[in-house]
């Protein structure tokens, strides 16, 4: 077995230290208002895209997000919820928010003005 080395030490603290501190600032906005435990429905204008999100009706895609299907101009943004109450989507998928609404905006973000293409449903 290894030894326990200093810098081994601290990284497992940082570790612990950022987990501890992000699950619970996520948890409380990913059960926010809705039915049953579903994100509220949005529908806004975010940096001149409009984002809307809303319980996904059955269209046939195979939905991750929980039964939430999130949209930029139109466009499906493929989200997932996490284990941990966290959203991810296809555009920002290593960087956890809080809730659709905030995946929808991280997309917006990141596509910097580049237009959303549909994500390839199999």
């Amino acid at each position: 077995m290894p030894e326990l080395s200093r810098r081994r030490a601290l990284t497992a603290a940082a570790a612990l230290a950022t987990a501890a501190g992000t699950v619970p600032a996520l948890a409380p906005a990913a059960t926010a208002a809705g039915h049953h435990g579903s994100p509220a429905s949005f529908d806004e204008v975010y940096k001149g895209r409009r984002i809307q999100g809303r319980p996904a009706s059955g269209s046939g895609h195979h939905h991750h997000g929980a039964g939430y299907a999130v949209f930029v101009d139109g466009v499906e943004l493929h989200v997932m919820r996490n284990a941990d109450g966290s959203w991810i989507s296809v555009v920002s998928h290593y960087d956890p928010v809080a809730s659709p609404r905030a995946a929808a905006r991280a997309a917006v973000d990141e596509l910097q003005g580049a237009p959303l293409l549909p994500f390839p449903a199999n």
